[in-house]
């Protein structure tokens, strides 16, 4: 039962220090294997009740949290450049960046065709810092 409890609260702090669900369901898995642990002396089956109740609590907990959590994507204000026209200041082909001006501002860019200086492009997306274009249709 000492080293069950040991267990559970290394897991525990390690959740206390991390903050982000990572160890939890073990600190629970532990404690069902302490309590195991209080009426049969073996091992494996003490094993066995620490994964099995890690894993219950994962699925449990998991919905749960993600629940509370939210995952919101907070736009920002570069996201405003997707669907826009840009101009092409610097060509953009196969094996190097171009550059794109949107707005006033240079943007790193690249393309799966090859664009010339001066070619009008349409912002498909932004990856990183870099904006991905397609020539846009005239």
């Amino acid at each position: 039962m000492l080293i069950w409890f040991i267990v559970f609260l290394v897991m525990l702090i390690v959740e206390l220090m991390t903050v982000n669900l990572v160890s939890i369901w073990f600190s629970i898995g532990a404690l069902g294997a302490m309590l195991t642990a209080y009426f049969t002396d073996s091992i494996v089956i003490q094993i066995i009740v620490f994964i099995v109740v890690s894993i219950i609590s994962l699925l449990i907990t998991k919905p749960l949290v993600k629940k509370f959590k939210g995952f919101d994507i907070t736009p920002t204000n570069s996201d405003r450049v997707i669907g826009k026209t840009g101009e092409v200041t610097k060509k953009i082909d196969n094996n190097s960046y171009g550059e794109v001006k949107v707005f006033g501002n240079t943007w790193t860019a690249t393309s799966k065709e090859v664009i010339d200086v001066g070619e009008k492009v349409k912002v498909l997306n932004i990856e990183g810092v870099k904006l991905i274009v397609e020539r846009e249709e005239k």
